[in-house]
């Protein structure tokens, strides 16, 4: 290196050491901005189908009940069932003392037969009249009267008859059978009772178990919200009814899933309301009328549906959620998106976001708004392990 000729070995050691340390600070500079950008997880963001699902309280009630009455009057002679135990449609539940129906119906067999022996001795009596009608024997108004005895007669014979049927209903009215098939609960009187024909107070009660309904209750801006997405085709329904899956107060989901029957035509006025009736299978009977459920709905499927990482989702003070997404210059943009559910680990949003966007989901504490950082592309099922341990 050529020294200038007017500068002294002093001052060309020192512009030496004044370039090496200029040097040096730009060493210093570059590595201080490297630090500067942290790295942070990212999850690129792919619009996917997703069954939706909704889970809503229930009750359970019986698919048919029938209260057991009287329809006859009498005394109780016996009770043919035990209690708590399943029976059949027809089968005997308890007997009435027939003997005052047998005797009204023998009375009735009774008189049917006079009647039919009346009606026979007019029509031989008619028959008689009806050759000599013309002749100097019989006149015109002997064989009207004649036949207006058989008309009377064979009238009678139809009331008797009649009075016949009646009294054999009511004798098997003594009888008194279930009229369906299922568990019949506890008796409301025992042997030596006297009973009422259409008494208000039931003898016993048979409740159908399987299948069984289940009375759901669902806010009426979430029924019009589902209705808004089917219409507008952001969700698709298959062929069917809806199926339902049936969960207990202990958790257990039950094997046998059901069906979505109907929804009501109005909406409660206290409660803001409405009620959906789903019908679900129960062999074993593990349900029981009056027991309190949940029960999750398949509403159908979103084809394009964004799941997010809870973990990438914050909340602002207000309970705004936000998510950090990184742009293409890896710098932070904040975004205020719509977290509709949750579904598993991941948050179904809604708004703010797009297919494409890289959302961070690990490392969220070392990025803000319009920081530089060095996004590596991570798995979305990677829990980010600095929230957890901040949350513990």
């Amino acid at each position: 290196m050529k020294m200038n000729r007017g500068l002294t070995p002093l001052a060309a050691i020192l512009m030496l050491s004044g370039a090496v340390v200029l040097s040096g600070c730009d060493d210093k500079s570059q590595q201080s901005a490297q630090k500067s950008a942290p790295e942070v997880g990212v999850v690129t963001l792919k619009a996917a189908p997703v069954n939706m699902t909704t889970e809503l309280p229930g009750r359970t009630s019986a698919y048919r009940v029938a209260e057991v009455r009287p329809q006859v009057s009498g005394i109780i002679l016996k009770r043919n069932f035990v209690e708590g135990t399943d029976i059949k449609a027809g089968e005997s539940l308890y007997q009435i003392d027939p003997a005052p129906y047998q005797a009204t119906y023998n009375s009735a067999v009774g008189d049917l037969a006079k009647a039919q022996a009346n009606a026979r001795i007019a029509q031989v009596t008619l028959n008689r009249y009806k050759p000599l009608l013309g002749t100097k024997y019989i006149s015109q108004q002997d064989y009207d009267t004649a036949a207006a005895t058989l008309a009377q007669n064979n009238a009678a014979v139809r009331s008797a008859q009649a009075a016949v049927e009646n009294a054999r209903i009511n004798l098997a009215y003594t009888k008194v059978s279930s009229p369906i098939s299922g568990r019949i609960g506890k008796t409301a009187v025992t042997e030596g009772a006297l009973v009422q024909n259409g008494q208000t107070t039931a003898l016993s009660t048979v409740q159908q178990l399987d299948p069984l309904y289940v009375d759901l209750t669902q806010s009426s801006d979430d029924f019009m919200r589902l209705r808004n997405q089917l219409s507008s085709g952001e969700l698709t329904q298959g062929k069917g009814k809806a199926p339902v899956t049936i969960v207990l107060n202990d958790g257990t989901t039950l094997k046998q899933k059901g069906t979505l029957e109907f929804s009501d035509v109005t909406v409660d006025q206290t409660t803001g309301s409405i009620t959906l009736r789903a019908i679900v299978p129960n062999p074993d009977h593990s349900l029981l009328p009056g027991m309190f459920v949940r029960a999750r709905v398949e509403e159908g499927v979103n084809q394009n549906a964004l799941l997010v990482p809870q973990q990438a989702i914050a909340r602002t003070p207000t309970g705004q959620a936000t998510a950090m997404v990184v742009n293409d210059e890896d710098k932070v943009d904040v975004r205020q998106v719509t977290a509709q559910e949750a579904i598993g680990d991941k948050w179904l949003v809604t708004s703010g976001l797009k297919a494409g966007d890289r959302v961070i989901s690990v490392g969220v504490q070392r990025a803000a708004q319009g920081a530089k950082v060095s996004p590596k592309e991570v798995s979305a099922d990677q829990k980010d392990d600095a929230a957890s341990t901040q949350s513990e």
